[in-house]
């Protein structure tokens, strides 16, 4: 009968490779913000305070590009306004989506908070419905996966903007990796140039 201690230094040798894997991504995404911080030019200066209506916020301004940097993004939003996930996520839509558009979520539907700001559940004044914005989701196969066929019918060039989920939410259905995301956006991307695709990245 192995002891505890023998126990613990056996699972700490079998588990070492995975560690030494993280630590490897730990100390490359810690070289990128790093870098990011260099490239802009943090400093001192940046962390004080200011007054007025928030114009040419330096701090702000600053620190959206090193989120922009090190996500790779065209540009970021970093706002203590923004209290949730789907807050940030209404924000978006409602500012791209206008009454008449098409909005479809190629992953069923979306988790419950969001069904409430589309407005498919609940009675939530100024939901994206009740604005005139048409909505669709393409449904899961009986695995719980995501469908080639029914993206590729339910999108058309005058979709305005398809949602996909990355997480499962509160549903069954298996998460998403970047290499199924990307395939659903190689679809999409058959069909039409012009619709935007709205990934949220919850989880991931």
């Amino acid at each position: 009968m192995q002891s505890v201690k023998q126990l613990i230094n056996d699972a700490k040798i079998a588990i070492r490779p995975k560690w030494d894997e993280i630590e490897r991504i730990k100390l490359a995404n810690q070289a990128r913000v790093l870098a990011a911080f260099q490239d802009n030019q943090v400093s001192e200066y940046h962390f004080a305070g200011s007054t007025g209506y928030g114009y040419n916020d330096s701090g702000r301004e600053t620190i959206e590009a090193i989120y922009a940097q090190v996500f790779g993004g065209e540009a970021a939003l970093v706002r203590p306004q923004l209290v949730s996930g789907t807050h940030a996520i209404a924000t978006c839509l409602a500012a791209l989506l206008e009454p008449g558009d098409e909005l479809v979520s190629l992953i069923g539907a979306p988790y419950d908070t969001l069904q409430q700001v589309i407005g498919t559940k609940g009675d939530v004044p100024r939901s994206l419905v009740q604005q005139g914005i048409s909505y669709k989701e393409v449904p899961l196969d009986e695995r719980g996966r995501w469908s080639k066929e029914g993206i590729l019918a339910a999108v058309s060039p005058g979709t305005k903007m398809v949602l996909i989920q990355r997480s499962r939410g509160y549903s069954w259905r298996p998460a998403l990796s970047v290499d199924e995301i990307g395939e659903i956006v190689s679809l999409v991307r058959e069909v039409s140039l012009k619709t935007i695709i709205f990934v949220d990245n919850c989880y991931g």
